[in-house]
């Protein structure tokens, strides 16, 4: 094993604002975007294949992909602008090319069953065969989250890392290109085990960090690889201020956690919480001592109730042991992921009326309203989901527990975003 990148990795696995620390080891909003990214897929796909699709990026269920994968800001800010239909050049070309945009529809369609890698390359070459102009690599992005462990994603500055660790002058415009790239870096990655994890994330996130000249092969700060001193000071100080920001928003977000758990306890209900938050802490209180250990049977599928068991906040009746309502609570990511795994929720429960509701941000209630508008939400006919702006809930949280029955008590707090 190349010793330089055995030390490096250690190095990256060790700094607390890594892309392996912020990123890729318990992140929330990573770990929930694989079920609505591969959801959006099948439903590109099927618009595809009913003639719905569109012409442009915006309004089309790819666009709903690209947001599942751009609110992972740390990694995948810019991912979907190589989606962005550009009239003037004519690219990328599927969106106005029924020919090109069938073919892309089945290329998504079949690596979504693929169970191998050398499937998933045969697919990618049948793409590249049909040389539809401006559609490259940047979809790798989308084959990471259908298949973690088997392509990993590609942007600008992992360009510049594997460059910079495998002494290679690659460019991303090709996916010949990309395939060369994904050799190396699954053979590094194997050589690493078990220092990363099978998941080609861990090891995209380590080009990123290259990259963007926060880590370098030697600790030489003036010996370092392609990156001027001033590039990296810079670079490093925006990581961090990002890192500062993720840690507001994670405390600002257990909070409400904490809140909505007290509130839904003391109108009488039991209360499960996120599996992978219930280890959480604040002010030395866990919130492990106050949720049930797991939600009453459902009769969910496997994936289906995985995605469920990561909803923010559900509210139990005590008596009949059934669901009466849930929380998605909301921070710079994407509204439209919280509002699936919702959506997930009241489509296995059966036909009775359920109400939920998503706990956003004063400062992002247009974008909430936008999206309550959108055909997918509003059809759906036995789930009303409102919306509870955080500064309100704050506010009345206590009255709500003084003067409530149960769970509609919410409703003098909650709006509908003009759906209605």
């Amino acid at each position: 094993m190349n010793t330089n990148l055995l030390e490096l990795t250690q190095r990256y696995k060790t700094d607390p604002e890594s892309v392996y620390n912020t990123w890729f080891i318990d992140n929330d909003t990573r770990m929930k975007a694989f079920r609505s990214i591969r959801r959006g897929v099948l439903a590109i796909v099927a618009s595809i294949k009913g003639g719905t699709f569109g012409n442009d990026f915006k309004g089309s269920p790819l666009e709903l992909v690209l947001a599942s994968i751009t609110e992972q800001k740390q990694v995948f800010e810019g991912a979907a602008h190589p989606f962005y239909w550009k009239p003037k050049l004519r690219i990328p070309d599927i969106y106005e090319n029924d020919g090109n945009k069938r073919a892309f529809g089945s290329f998504l369609e079949a690596c979504l069953t693929a169970g191998s890698a050398d499937k998933l390359v045969k697919e990618i070459l049948t793409l590249d065969a049909f040389r539809i102009k401006g559609l490259g690599p940047a979809v790798a992005n989308i084959l990471y989250f259908l298949h973690p462990t088997l392509m990993p994603p590609f942007n600008t500055a992992m360009l510049n890392g594997f460059n910079a660790l495998f002494e290679d002058k690659k460019k991303l415009g090709s996916w010949t290109s990309y395939l060369e790239m994904r050799e190396s870096v699954v053979r590094a990655n194997e050589e690493l085990q078990p220092e990363l994890s099978k998941d080609l994330g861990a090891i995209s996130g380590l080009l990123f960090d290259v990259g963007v000249g926060k880590f370098t092969l030697d600790q030489d700060w003036e010996k370092s690889l392609q990156f001027e001193k001033e590039k990296r000071e810079k670079a490093m100080k925006k990581r961090h201020h990002e890192v500062q920001e993720e840690i507001k928003e994670e405390n600002e977000h257990l909070r409400l956690q904490f809140l909505l758990t007290e509130v839904g306890r003391d109108l009488g209900y039991d209360v499960f919480v996120a599996t992978n938050d219930r280890n959480k802490s604040l002010n030395g209180r866990s919130l492990q001592f106050l949720t049930l250990p797991e939600l009453p049977p459902l009769g969910l599928l496997p994936d289906v109730a995985k995605t469920v068991s990561l909803i923010d906040i559900i509210w139990v009746s005590r008596d009949s042991k059934r669901i009466e309502c849930a929380f998605e609570i909301e921070k710079s990511t994407s509204i439209y992921s919280g509002m699936l795994r919702l959506m997930d929720l009241a489509a296995s429960l059966g036909d009775r009326q359920y109400d939920f509701f998503l706990v956003v941000p004063d400062k992002r209630e247009k974008e909430v309203i936008a999206q309550l508008k959108r055909p997918s939400f509003q059809s759906s006919m036995n789930v009303g989901l409102r919306y509870i702006l955080f500064s309100e809930l704050e506010e009345h949280c206590h009255g709500l527990c003084k003067f409530g029955d149960d769970y509609r008590i919410l409703f003098k707090l909650a709006k509908d975003g003009g759906c209605s």
